[in-house]
């Protein structure tokens, strides 16, 4: 009897958990409908909101009240999302019943809800970015009709919140971090920087009726063909630069002009590190060529238009780099080729400079620029020998060579 009583109370067990799980999938469905409908009830608040806010009034307390409404419609729709997803997809994941999209949407939610313990500011922008692309992404897939207007509402608060990031960011490398956190903060940029020129700016340039974005069209054209296909470190260093010359245009309050110099300054280092480690004579001379275009890239978009300097002796020393640089601007016209040759010949020096005054050791860096300006006839090769009436010395350094009459 024992026995058997213990088969019964499995059997009920068995059929009662049978009995919810068949319950909850029914009421799955019931519960996406009802969501759904209060997340389109409260973005329509949202945007009526949204557009009577941007309406132009010199009437600062209207302007005060309808800003009000307008933060207010925003919290309760964001509010009505983040129950979608507790409430709908959560159980739809939990009963095995969701799609891989529902999946992969509530696994970034999770991984966004841990940053809440140790980096709060940063969770609260990437919170509101995930929601808002969550519900662009769904409107998008139903072809809403009213996708027009959630378009020109989302364009200016999903920029806004991107820029809260990126302040964020450079916040965080003002502080005395180590290279490795620093290191970690750099790839946040940049796959920031990546995250909105893919998902955001398609998004202004359609609404743009203005050309303010036309500066930066051809710049975005040569971002979009690193989207496809696998890329190589050089690549990858490629596309960061053009990330960062974007940058300079869209984000110059956000990401200061001291971040971004950072930045430049850190896939400089990355380049020069290729240089002198690959032993693929292709890989060296596509790095080379990319290490000019980065150095002219770093020199017109950043240094040209730096205004505060630690030093001032490094602000002449600037001054005089860029005034024979705009000379030689004054004859690419006529001879190419040896615009070319002279462009490399400053650059490698200015940097150059720069190397062999720095802490660090950067000798075998020193060494190839040295080789190269070698090879573009602007140094000579001294060899380590020399003979005299006496004898034949050998292992001289340059600056021994020339106190020998």
């Amino acid at each position: 009897m024992e026995q058997r009583s213990l088969r019964v109370v499995s059997t009920n067990k068995n059929f009662f958990t049978k009995l919810t799980n068949t319950i909850s999938r029914l009421l799955i469905p019931t519960k996406v409908g009802i969501n759904g409908l209060m997340i389109s009830i409260k973005r329509n608040s949202l945007l009526k909101a949204f557009e009577a806010y941007q309406k132009e009034t010199k009437d600062e307390v209207k302007k005060d009240n309808l800003s009000k409404k307008y933060e207010d419609a925003y919290t309760l729709y964001l509010e009505a999302i983040d129950k979608y997803i507790m409430d709908s997809i959560y159980k739809k994941v939990k009963n095995d019943t969701a799609t891989e999209f529902e999946k992969n949407a509530l696994s970034n939610y999770y991984e966004i809800i841990h940053l809440k313990q140790t980096e709060y500011l940063e969770y609260k922008y990437k919170k509101q970015q995930y929601l808002l692309q969550l519900d662009y992404q769904t409107l998008k897939t139903e072809e809403n009709k009213i996708l027009p207007r959630y378009e020109r509402f989302y364009s200016v608060k999903i920029e806004q919140l991107y820029k809260g990031v990126l302040k964020h960011y450079s916040i965080q490398l003002a502080d005395n971090l180590t290279y490795q956190d620093k290191k970690i903060i750099y790839d946040k940029i940049f796959d920031l920087l990546e995250s909105y020129i893919t998902d955001v700016l398609p998004i202004k340039l359609k609404l743009d009726d203005t050309n303010m974005y036309k500066n930066i069209i051809s710049q975005y054209e040569k971002f979009d063909r690193f989207t496809v296909g696998k890329l190589d470190i050089i690549d990858t260093i490629e596309k960061r630069m053009i990330l960062l010359g974007i940058s300079r245009q869209l984000f110059t309050h956000s990401l200061p002009l001291v971040v971004a110099e950072q930045c430049y300054i850190k896939i400089l280092k990355d380049l020069r590190e290729i240089l002198v480690t690959t032993t693929i004579a292709n890989k060296r001379e596509a790095a080379y060529k990319l290490l000019i275009e980065l150095i002219e890239d770093y020199n017109i978009r950043l240094l040209s238009t730096k205004i505060y300097w630690d030093k001032p002796s490094d602000r002449e020393e600037y001054k005089l780099f860029w005034n024979e640089y705009k000379r030689l601007q004054k004859d690419k016209e006529s001879n190419i080729e040896e615009y070319e040759k002279q462009k490399q010949i400053l650059f490698l020096r200015a940097d150059l400079k720069k190397l062999e005054a720095a802490k660090r050791d950067y000798s075998k860096i020193i060494k190839f620029y040295k080789n190269k300006l070698v090879e573009l006839g602007a140094m000579r090769e001294l060899k380590d020998k020399c003979k005299t009436s006496e004898k034949i010395y050998s292992g001289f350094k340059r600056q021994e060579k020339k106190e020998i009459g």
